[in-house]
């Protein structure tokens, strides 16, 4: 009776046992103690409540201090670090599913997926370094020439893939197979689709990198402090430890971290340029006049309100009015990502994805919130930002045949004659 009152719990049905029993059962992962031995010795007279509580202090404190130094460190190690995350998370998601369903004796899979791995990373950042290098591709014969014909070559790539997982089908194994080329795909529509996201959010600007990130953890810290703290109602049968107390105190922390820390950035150039490659000194380059985004406005408190501040203006920069959408997705949303892989965890019954951080569990688990934050905010700034980049468009502008450059000229003299703005011009 206690089994099956658990498996109601955990949401398992009849296909879940059909399926188990075709693939040789899928037992719980066994977990073990992976705190340091240091730690464990100077926490052994706690109780395992605050000892847990320490452990996850102390590595969430080494954790933002590594995150300080790959910000100091430069977009190029920042992008790096992304890739890292990235092949990590990749790992831990494709060892569950290998270890779940029992693959060990499936012909080619570890190789297959690391090599679709490497055929989608091929296809999404050969895509970012035409984008973001379009005149180092141009100068150099050989990345032209990969450029021109990149996504004909990721194609193949992918056919190669597709061909080999073709032939490496054997009998009896058919469905088993199949499972684990859906596994390894969805895998990568998660993993690599959000991390390249991810990039190209830090091209707009390491503030719309930064600001994201940090409410995403801000948000995971508070909660956790609120939950902890004045945890008493449960919010979701998903995640037993998750309150509403944590829930709504996470919110209200977060939307207020958010507008003090965009205020501080949005001070800084190096912060609030976009990311851009130097041709002449081969390095990224994030020095610019600041957008209207990042300048000083006033605005009218309401009159509401007026009477309880005591202030009728306010002076803020606009992106903190932003960072308002960006720490309230966070801290509303952002936690259905970890709720989410909370589900998914249960349903294979596992703990964690991995034992890579004492206290906290594997990558993916630190990281299954900031995926589904990285396309939130790609959309807005496509949505709500980004507009017409005009050192883009004379960037391809001068790739063209002189015809062509001398075709387009004609074309925007004759709109500007139109308008009235040429002659003006002249006259000047």
């Amino acid at each position: 009776q206690e089994s099956e009152s658990e498996n109601k719990l955990d949401g398992e049905t009849a296909s879940d046992s059909e399926s188990k029993s075709e693939f040789g059962g899928s037992p719980p992962v066994p977990t073990s103690d992976d705190t340091p031995e240091v730690l464990n010795r100077a926490l052994s007279n706690l109780s395992s409540r605050w000892k847990n509580w320490w452990v996850r202090g102390i590595l969430t404190l080494a954790m933002i201090t590594f995150f300080f130094i790959i910000i100091y460190l430069g977009p190029m190690v920042l992008m790096t670090i992304v890739m890292c995350v990235q092949i990590k998370c990749f790992h831990e998601i494709i060892t569950i599913g290998y270890n779940v369903y029992h693959s060990y004796d499936l012909p080619w899979f570890r190789t297959l997926s690391w090599y679709f791995l490497l055929c989608v990373n091929y296809f999404f950042y050969g895509e970012t370094v035409t984008d973001y290098f379009f005149t180092l591709v141009q100068r150099e014969e050989p990345l032209r020439i990969l450029s021109k014909y990149h996504r004909f070559i990721s194609f193949a790539l992918y056919l190669t893939g597709f061909c080999m997982f073709v032939l490496s089908l054997v009998k009896k194994h058919y469905r088993l197979q199949f499972y684990m080329f859906g596994w390894t795909h969805v895998t990568l529509l998660i993993v690599v689709t959000q991390s390249h996201l991810i990039i190209h959010n830090l091209f707009e600007g390491m503030i719309w990198f930064i600001v994201p990130i940090s409410c995403v953890i801000c948000n995971d810290i508070m909660a956790y402090m609120f939950g902890f703290f004045f945890g008493r109602t449960p919010l979701i049968k998903l995640s037993p430890k998750k309150t509403w107390e944590g829930f709504i105190g996470g919110f209200f922390a977060t939307v207020l971290f958010g507008l003090l820390l965009s205020y501080v950035m949005s001070g800084y150039r190096c912060f609030t340029c976009p990311v851009e490659f130097n041709n002449d000194t081969n390095s990224f380059t994030v020095d610019c006049e600041p957008s209207e985004l990042f300048q000083l406005q006033e605005y009218n408190i309401p009159s509401v309100l007026q009477s309880v501040v005591g202030w009728k203006t306010v002076r803020m920069y606009p992106f903190q009015i932003h960072s308002i959408a960006l720490s309230t997705f966070a801290s509303l949303i952002g936690p259905f990502g970890g709720f989410f892989a909370s589900g998914f965890k249960r349903a294979f019954k596992i703990k964690d994805f991995a034992n890579t951080i004492p206290g906290h569990g594997g990558i993916m688990d630190r990281f299954d919130c900031q995926y589904l934050m990285a396309t939130f905010v790609n959309v807005y700034i496509a949505s709500f930002i980004r507009g017409p980049n005009p050192s883009k468009l004379i960037q391809q502008f001068l790739t063209l045949r002189p015809d062509q450059q001398l075709h387009i000229f004609n074309t925007l003299k004759a709109h500007l004659v139109d308008k009235g703005m040429l002659g003006g011009l002249e006259d000047a």
